[in-house]
């Protein structure tokens, strides 16, 4: 096997999603480079291998990173892995791949295990657009106004979610998006795997009452659909303003209707008062 940095995919759960040649390629690398030495310890482990495994997380890369170049340029072969999934795909890798790039050192994939495509596999969804949007912001405000840019795209979406927020952030997409389709994809490939479907209202109601749920999450969001309702714009706000602010109800009636956000909001303004507003 050549030398080089060899981008290897790992499980996301399920120990028997990893490839032959991953497995090769690990047994042969000189160094690992993994974000917990401990998870990738147990993978190690369970398929009998034992080569060098070198921490590069987020804290540690910087320190890490010059001494796997060096190996690199030196002619070894090193493996880089995440604690779950494809490499590069919210973790630090992107930096390593980089420099090995710039240094001219052969850079190889290894495909395999990627949450994100298989959520996406068995979502229900249109798939032939999709983007990968990665963890929403903690913050409501922050959520919201990433949801806001992310809703005008005319695609499936894709995240990552930590149980504690899901229901806050299926509020949220219900308010900003408004009623898209949304598969909620939990422990994929693991004993407890679940995907519940439904609309971005209903899922946001039901985690609202369930509570958190355990595991990983992704949330796979349908793209605009552009049928819009006709509906009575009065109406409705007036039924929305009784419990959300303003700039919810019009957020909820411009994506129901596909009226302007400008116009929804003007309207929301006078029926709500000026004393109320």
């Amino acid at each position: 096997m050549q030398s080089g940095l060899y981008i290897v995919a790992t499980p996301i759960g399920n120990m028997g999603d990893m490839t032959a040649r991953g497995v090769e390629v690990l047994s042969l690398a000189n160094a690992v480079a993994c974000e917990d030495t401990r998870i990738t310890g147990k993978l190690m482990h369970y398929h009998g291998l034992s080569s060098q495994l070198v921490r590069y997380d987020e804290h540690s890369a910087p320190r890490s990173r010059p001494g796997l170049i060096k190996r690199l340029l030196a002619g070894e072969i090193v493996a880089l892995v995440s604690d779950a999934g494809t490499p590069l795909v919210s973790d630090p890798g992107y930096k390593l791949v980089r420099e090995a790039v710039d240094a001219g050192i052969p850079v190889y994939p290894l495909p395999g295990a990627s949450s994100v495509l298989a959520a996406l596999a068995v979502a229900g969804l249109p798939s032939d657009r999709f983007l990968f949007a990665g963890f929403l912001p903690p913050k409501q405000a922050a959520r919201r106004s990433e949801l806001n840019d992310l809703g005008k795209i005319k695609a499936t979406l894709v995240f990552l979610e930590s149980a504690k927020r899901l229901a806050a952030s299926l509020a949220d997409m219900a308010v900003v998006l408004g009623d898209r389709q949304v598969a909620v994809c939990r422990e994929l490939t693991k004993l407890y795997e679940e995907t519940r479907r439904g609309s971005l209202p209903e899922l946001a109601a039901h985690y609202a009452e369930a509570g958190a749920p355990k595991g990983e999450i992704v949330l796979v969001v349908g793209p605009p659909t552009g049928n819009h309702q006709e509906i009575d714009i009065d109406a409705a706000l007036t039924e929305l303003l009784a419990d959300h602010s303003v700039k919810e109800a019009t957020a909820m009636v411009a994506a129901k209707t596909g009226k302007p956000k400008r116009e929804v909001y003007a309207r929301a303004l006078v029926l709500k008062g000026p004393a109320k507003s």
